[in-house]
């Protein structure tokens, strides 16, 4: 076996330069010699002790080619299928779902219905190679007016309260009892860019306050926070002092069109991240909004005619100018979880 022989204080750029040229053998471990890093090389005609040209091509100066022995890699399964070769018949392995979800240290799965009967060897499978502390399946679809979904759990620590991070703020949840969806991470950023210093803006639905928080751990604004589930309520308040924005959000329990009836909130933007039944609330959040207000509207539907449809008929007289359309994500088959932005004079 060959290696390079680098100086230490030089070993981290010679190994990023050999990789950009394929030359290091990944299936061998780097290893240290004193004051110098001893990088396992790909031998080949052009690249032996004998002939260091093609390293002295690349950049490298100081540098020794070496006969040396290399411990090998330990290389262990590097899916959700790896760990499941050999316990599972492979054709049931390619029924299951390459992407789940993880929230903060809990993995929440989806096994088809062919594959219940070992969904505890696909539980603790999954538990061994995201390393978290919890696996739990889906038991059924979100429904109620609260949004929940029925859980199993799998594998693990059975509790189902976790932390969650994204991009800096912490979200304390428990998976069991409210609805958050860690794909929405890009969607919510994408409203955190958009908002200016100085605005009142109104989330009609929202849950433990990954929309809100994001924006009020960035912006010197007035939100309010509104959720009708008692348990996201709870960790609302949680995450609003976790994060500490406790001077910016105001969070609200309670029926969104009895609580605007109760008491009046002009918002320069309002979230209405509820793609299910939003469209019933389109009057009351077009009536809570300031002229040149924007709407951040989410529906499940096949293209953007309806949805866009339902916001220029829920305006009335007032003018719509619509800023963008896009698809989030995808729901099912020929279904999207769809946002419109609009401004609504």
């Amino acid at each position: 076996m060959i290696g390079l022989k680098v100086p230490k204080n030089q070993a981290d750029k010679v190994r990023r330069i050999l990789l950009k040229h394929s030359l290091v053998d990944l299936q061998l471990k780097i290893k240290r010699s004193g004051d110098f890093v001893l990088i396992p090389l790909e031998q080949g005609p052009d690249l032996t002790r004998e002939n260091p040209q093609k390293i002295e091509e690349i950049g490298v100066t100081s540098f020794e080619i070496i006969e040396t022995e290399f411990e090998e890699q330990k290389r262990g399964p590097k899916s959700l299928k790896d760990y499941l070769k050999g316990k599972i018949d492979p054709k049931k392995i390619d029924e299951i779902k390459k992407s789940f979800d993880i929230m903060g240290d809990v993995v929440i799965l989806e096994i088809p219905e062919d594959l219940q009967d070992e969904k505890y060897l696909i539980g603790e499978a999954a538990l061994n190679f995201t390393k978290r502390r919890a696996v739990f399946s889906k038991k059924s679809e979100i429904k109620g007016v609260i949004r929940t979904r029925e859980l199993e759990h799998l594998a693990g620590d059975e509790s189902s309260e976790t932390i969650h991070t994204e991009y800096s703020a912490r979200f304390m949840l428990d998976v069991r009892k409210v609805y958050f969806s860690p794909r929405l991470a890009t969607e919510r950023e994408r409203i955190v860019n958009q908002v200016k210093d100085g605005e009142t803006i109104m989330d009609m639905f929202a849950g433990v306050g990954p929309f809100a928080i994001s924006i009020a751990r960035r912006h010197d604004v007035e939100i309010y926070a509104i959720d009708i589930n008692p348990d996201a309520y709870y960790y609302l308040q949680k995450n609003i002092g976790l994060n500490k924005v406790q001077e910016k959000v105001s969070p609200i329990l309670g029926d969104v069109k009895e609580i605007l009836a109760e008491r009046k909130i002009n918002a320069d933007r309002i979230i209405m991240n509820l793609p299910g039944t939003a469209c019933e609330f389109l009057g009351t959040a077009v009536e809570s909004l300031k002229p040149g207000g924007i709407l951040h509207y989410y529906e499940f539907a096949s293209d953007f005619e309806r949805p866009v449809e339902r916001i220029i008929k829920a305006a009335g007289h007032r003018e719509v100018k619509i800023l963008n359309k896009r698809k989030v994500k995808s729901r099912s088959p020929g279904v999207w979880h769809v946002g419109i932005d609009a401004v609504i004079l």
